[in-house]
């Protein structure tokens, strides 16, 4: 029994050695493992059961007030091959090039490059990705070429707001409008990512869910623009048709609501596709609203105008008396019409855009405050909306102007604004004087859809007075109402506004082009409560009839009458607004008269259907004191024709839109 137990524990002794020698073994084999070679075994494990590939969250979607998509990202794939393993670059070329549409040499430069990447297509669309995948199966290519997970940007409504949007270029970055100007939070994030795969290379569960996880980075936010995409389409559609009709260089309208500081509408024209950006000339791409500076011509006579009624420099019933024409530091100032409009009102001369009165005006300001008002109303620097390329425009020094600089600047001249800085201060007058910082952005929201940032309403300065203020409205109402922008009239509603035509300035700054103008008009409505500024700006126009009056205030009343409509604006409470304004009694016919004209008489010549330039004109030849009511083509005059008058006699010739 002794000897047997001594064996039986020798035994055990020896299996215990045995076994603690073994797991001696295992433990510093496992050390050796994880602490030597832990590393590079990590790495042969995920090159064996893994593959490696970057994620991209798309780009953040660009959205109008009302939720409606402007600019949206869908991800797509973008083909890249690894030249280092191409075993016969022209099979492949061969093979790649009718599936991509891309020329064969293209595909070989490609590989030529050398290196273990190069792109040669990207965000392929879905039938070329099927086409191009079912090639790297049949031919085995996968060791040398394969696919990358990008986004695309599409426009789904194609031109609409393209000049505000902009577009993406490659690598997800905004080349233009909002685009760029809200690159930094728009853009979509790229991740490296490991899907972990079995012996079969299928996807294990855990690595795909993930890998498929929501993306709550700081990128890929969504901008809500104050844009309305219903007053855009109107817009373009209006400004489409203006193009037919007047075949200018180039077309800008902005819609503003004046008390809040929000765009409604931006456009310009020529204009692009985003969607094939790279097909149009660079210059197509201009947002003329903010990139735009031209003389504004008499659109700033309304800021002039509130600048001498707050400095009490003049009063609405102030007589003026207009020679036709007014030399200042030898320069001559004459009307649109050429002609003297006699002793007239500051009413009327706001009314009439009356050059010889409203540089009357600006003298008595003089350059300080001329230059303090227009600063006052924005002029001079940028309005600062998030939208790139933003002009300032363009101010004189008040030490640097002579009487000829205040006169000018006066009736629109010797200054330079961009539409926008127009737009904004024709807001400012509808809202009671206060300047309001124009925006685009209405709101950005996270990836998961929680407010990042609001943007609201933002105060600069009152410009005026809110008395001055209403008296200078008036004005503008009567401008529309029977003055030269009576083609802006919606009947029914009060709308007040100012138009302009300036002649366009040589490129290189030496002088004026012959025959070139910009015709405009600003306005807003309804004048009790004002809802829209619109202002419509036409550079260049082709057809012959370059006058404000005649070719921009018809498009702004039809953008007006529409808007009105969409806008459930109630017609003005006026219960007169829209009528007839009652014509001026004209005398009795007098005998015609026939034979020979004394000295000192004068026949008076018949101006039915001529219009004001011309009627202004025939009346100066003829020796007539000439005066006008309304705007349009002449209907009536208040002496007939053939009837034989004094010379220099007064004769009142009226008016109508045709």
């Amino acid at each position: 029994m002794r000897s047997r137990r001594g064996e039986t524990q020798h035994n055990i002794a020896v299996l215990a050695a045995v076994m603690l020698a073994v797991l001696g073994v295992i433990v510093l084999r496992y050390g050796w493992l994880q602490l030597v070679q832990g590393g590079a075994l990590a790495e042969r494990m995920e090159s064996q059961v893994g593959h490696d590939f970057s994620i991209q969250s798309p780009r953040g979607t660009i959205l109008d007030r009302n939720g409606r998509e402007l600019a949206v990202s869908t991800m797509t794939k973008s083909l890249y091959i690894d030249p280092a393993h191409v075993k016969d670059p022209e099979a492949v070329a061969a093979d790649l090039a009718p599936l991509i549409d891309t020329p064969e040499q293209e595909i070989l430069d490609d590989i030529a490059v050398g290196g273990g990447f190069v792109w040669v297509k990207r965000r392929m669309e879905q039938s070329e990705y099927e086409a191009v995948r079912r090639l790297i199966k049949e031919k085995s290519y996968a060791d040398c070429m394969n696919f990358r997970d990008e986004a695309k940007r599409y426009y789904p409504n194609d031109m609409l707001a393209a000049n505000v949007l902009g577009f993406v270029g490659t690598d997800d970055k905004g080349l233009d409008g909002v685009e760029q100007a809200m690159d930094s939070l728009l853009k979509g994030e790229v991740r490296e990512s490991h899907l972990q795969t079995d012996r079969q290379d299928r996807p294990i569960l855990d690595s795909i869910f993930s890998s498929r996880r929501r993306y709550r980075g700081d990128y890929c936010k969504t901008v809500e623009l104050t844009l309305d995409s219903a007053v855009q389409f109107i817009v373009e559609q209006e400004l489409d048709r203006a193009v037919a009709e007047n075949s200018p260089k180039g077309i800008t309208c902005v819609v503003m609501n004046p008390k809040n500081g929000e765009i409604l509408a931006m456009a310009s024209r020529p204009s692009y596709n985003p969607n094939r950006f790279w097909e149009y000339q660079s210059e197509v791409w201009k947002n003329r609203a903010v990139s735009f500076i031209y003389e504004p011509g008499s659109t700033f006579k309304s800021v002039v105008a509130g600048a001498a009624l707050q400095e009490k420099v003049v009063t609405p019933n102030q007589v003026f008396v207009d020679p036709g024409y007014v030399m200042v530091s030898g320069r001559r100032i004459q009307n649109w019409s050429g002609t003297s409009f006699g002793t007239v009102t500051f009413t009327d001369v706001v009314k009439q855009s009356l050059n010889t009165g409203f540089a009357q005006v600006g003298l008595r300001l003089g350059a300080e405050k001329l230059t303090e008002y227009a600063k006052k109303f924005g002029f001079g620097e940028a309005t600062g909306i998030d939208l790139p390329a933003e002009e300032s425009g363009i101010l004189f020094k008040p030490e640097d102007m002579r009487d000829s600089d205040i006169a000018t600047m006066s009736i629109g001249q010797s200054i330079a604004v961009t539409p926008l800085q127009l737009v904004t201060a024709m807001s400012a007058i509808a809202n009671d004087g206060v300047l309001l910082k124009p925006h685009i952005v209405k709101s950005i929201r996270n990836a998961d859809g929680s407010v990042y940032e609001e943007r609201g309403t933002t105060e600069v300065r009152r410009t005026i007075d809110s008395a001055t203020d209403k008296t200078l409205i008036g004005l503008l109402e009567q401008v529309v109402s029977s003055g030269g922008g009576q083609k802006a009239a919606v009947k029914g509603y009060r709308i007040a506004g100012k138009t302009g035509t300036a002649q366009k300035i040589r490129e290189d700054g030496s002088g004026y082009m012959d025959g070139r103008y910009i015709a405009s008009f600003c306005g807003f409505a309804p004048v009790e409560d004002p809802q829209v500024t619109v202002l419509v700006m036409i550079d260049d126009p082709s057809t012959g009839n370059y006058y404000g009056g005649q070719i921009a205030a018809p498009v702004a009343e039809r953008i007006f009458s529409q808007l009105f409509r969409y806008l459930k604006i109630e017609p003005s409470s006026d219960p007169f607004a829209g009528m007839e304004p009652p014509k001026t009694a004209q005398p009795k016919p007098a005998r015609a008269y026939e034979g020979a004209v004394p000295d000192g008489k004068i026949v008076v010549p018949d101006f039915s259907g001529k219009s004001l330039r011309e009627a202004a004109r025939m009346a100066a030849d003829k020796g007539l004191s000439f005066d006008s009511e309304g705007s349009g083509y002449a209907s009536g005059q208040s002496i007939p024709p053939n009837t034989l008058v004094d010379n220099g006699a007064q004769i009142v010739v009226y008016f109508k839109p045709d």
